[in-house]
């Protein structure tokens, strides 16, 4: 086992991965940009030290990292998500550096990261694909249109290098293609330094559906049940739900095999996530892998009891998977959202700034992953999500009411947070009947709003000033 790993990450996922270090008797060690320096994951770190004063720099220097790692003895670097933690070239690096990476191989990063690649992958081991093309940055509009028409529009444009809903356009008609394919390309450019997009066949309104995998380095692979990440907005992920309440056992063994098959064909090592799609018939199809560690993980580990982080260490680390896919099984259902420092009201515009009040929401079996705390400034230069409030109970029914009391309990002043949307969500019949797909938010926008409400602390000093304007002060 390791005695010391470097995080090469910030915030929620690093705080998660230090405790994972200490539960098993690891030191940690932090990096961090300047403006982050008494940000949660540096205080609680066993040791700590500064990459840059640039915000993004901090954890996008892979080389100055990898220095870090080799000058205070880490044996082993954990990328968390994010960053750099699909950069195949610097999982490279890291190996030659003679430090483990925790993750799977550089050669399956690059190559799954290709989404290309991966369909072809997956198509050739006889795993569902959804319709599309391959890149289309070698064919002219006309061509491109004839392509579109023999799949069937509507049609969606990928960037191949992309992820976290970056780089993508759907189109209906060959008036739109042009346009879009020029936003697509631009936005991959911006986003991944690869202008490369590909086309596939639009299923309207699938349900997004994700199995976790483990595997060791010795070719043992199972999965560990399914997430359904249906409800998004803007291809971003907003509620994770674990297991599936709408997945039959029957769909659930089919897809759970695809899933590791196709893990098996990658050759992978170490966690993670297997994408699907599935239409309103139950055919499945693949989308993507993430060869890193996911967001949504908290809500896995819920309901099978099983610490992935610890278990991507203990595999880096060269353990045998003491596992079998029959050891795989699930206890009620989990529901994990993303609480975000945004303004629902003016567009979801990130709302950064100072937390004056912070009172996380508590009780059996709530969980809250989170690196903010009170009097924290939160820093302009990174993701809005500041906390992810995971619940579990005994059924799905039952996960929906301790949701609800769990945001209602949640307090966090001095920013505004997206807790009153999540709220009108949990609150909604169609999410406790387990009634959505992709299209949920999209066509429920205007419904979930929240009303625009006089904040708890301006109430107290309007009846404050009223009863020192009665009594005559």
């Amino acid at each position: 086992m390791f005695s010391k790993i470097l995080i090469a990450n910030r915030g929620e996922i690093a705080v998660r991965i230090i405790r994972a270090c200490n539960d098993l008797h690891i030191k940690s060690v932090a990096i961090y940009s300047r403006i982050d320096k008494e940000s949660m994951h540096v205080k609680m770190a066993s040791e700590s030290y500064e990459v840059s004063s640039d915000p993004l720099k901090a954890y996008l220097d892979g080389d100055a990292i990898i220095n870090i790692a080799i000058n205070c003895g880490a044996e082993a670097i954990h990328p968390g998500y994010g960053f750099l933690s699909e950069n195949a070239e610097f999982a490279r690096k890291v190996k030659n550096a003679g430090i483990i990476w925790i993750g799977p191989d550089y050669s399956v990063i690059a190559k799954m990261g290709d989404k290309n690649a991966a369909r072809e992958l997956m198509k050739k081991n006889g795993i569902p694909i959804v319709p599309g093309t391959k890149t289309l940055n070698n064919y002219s509009i006309q061509e491109i249109k004839i392509m579109a028409n023999k799949i069937g529009y509507p049609v969606i444009l990928k960037a191949s290098n992309g992820g976290g809903g970056r780089g993508i356009r759907v189109v209906r008609n060959d008036n739109d293609i042009e346009d879009n394919l020029a936003a697509c390309k631009r936005e991959a450019m911006a986003f991944f330094k690869n202008d490369e997009v590909f086309m596939e066949k639009y299923i309207e309104n699938p349900r997004h559906i994700e199995f976790q995998i483990i595997a060791d380095n010795y070719g043992n692979i199972v999965h560990l049940l399914e997430r359904d990440c249906s409800i998004q907005r803007r291809h971003q992920k907003l509620i994770e739900i674990a297991p599936s309440p709408t997945m039959s056992f029957d769909l659930r063994r089919k897809m759970g095999s695809a899933a590791v098959a196709a893990a098996k064909a990658a050759n992978y090592t170490n966690a993670g996530t297997i994408e699907f799609l599935v239409d309103d018939l139950n055919n499945f199809y693949f989308m993507e892998m993430n060869t890193r560690i996911q967001v949504e993980h908290g809500v896995t580990e819920e309901i099978t009891g099983f610490d992935i982080i610890g278990r991507q260490i203990r595999s880096a680390s060269g353990e045998i998977l003491d596992l079998n896919q029959s050891d795989i099984l699930h206890q009620g259902y989990a529901i994990e959202v993303r609480i975000n420092a945004e303004d629902v009201a003016n567009d979801f515009m990130p709302n950064p700034g100072k937390i004056t009040t912070y009172y996380p929401a508590l009780g059996p079996f709530v969980r809250i992953d989170s690196a903010v705390y009170k009097d924290y400034v939160i820093p302009p230069n990174y993701d809005s999500m500041i906390a992810k409030l995971i619940v579990r109970a005994s059924s799905y029914n039952l996960a929906v009411n301790k949701l609800v009391r769990a945001l209602e309990e949640f307090t966090i002043r001095g920013i505004k947070t997206t807790i009153p949307f999540l709220l009108n969500i949990a609150k909604d019949r169609d999410f406790r009947k387990g009634n959505f797909d992709t299209s949920y938010i999209e066509n429920k926008i205007q419904e979930l709003m929240p009303n625009e409400a006089i904040n708890k602390d301006d109430i107290v000093a309007v009846i404050a000033t009223a009863i020192a304007i009665k009594a005559g002060y």
